[in-house]
């Protein structure tokens, strides 16, 4: 069995052969930049989290009238609690007890203040 020649490579002239060789360079740091993107996305769990979302939205018997709203809910939901958002609760329930204290204090010192003082209705007819 004889193979055929090879055949010549076609002529590209110099100007043609430029502009591929600058859009192919184009292509090629567009697709870096896309996979460092996709390499990132995937490292943070970014992609595991919406596939996991969207297989939930997949799965769901009666599909929801927004399917943007279902995905705004479990993303929420599916996130870590941010530290300073915990911090932010502790110094809240901190602040509420010393609130109660200060209230419950406050009473206490009305109490005592009244036993000093004349009811204002006394004071009225002076």
């Amino acid at each position: 069995m004889s193979s055929a020649p090879p055949s010549p490579p076609a002529t590209v002239s110099g100007a043609s052969y430029a502009a591929a060789a600058v859009t192919m360079a184009h292509y090629k740091a567009a697709d870096s930049k896309r996979e460092q993107f996709r390499r990132y996305l995937e490292k943070s769990g970014v992609l595991d989290t919406l596939t996991k979302v969207l297989v939930a939205l997949y799965e769901e018997p009666e599909k929801p009238n927004s399917a943007l709203d279902f995905l705004k809910h479990h993303l929420g939901a599916a996130t870590p609690e941010n530290p300073e958002i915990e911090l932010l609760r502790l110094e809240l329930a901190e602040m509420k007890e010393k609130y109660e204290a200060t209230v419950e204090e406050n009473k206490k010192l009305k109490a005592k203040l009244a036993q000093y003082e004349p009811p204002q209705e006394e004071k009225r007819a002076e």
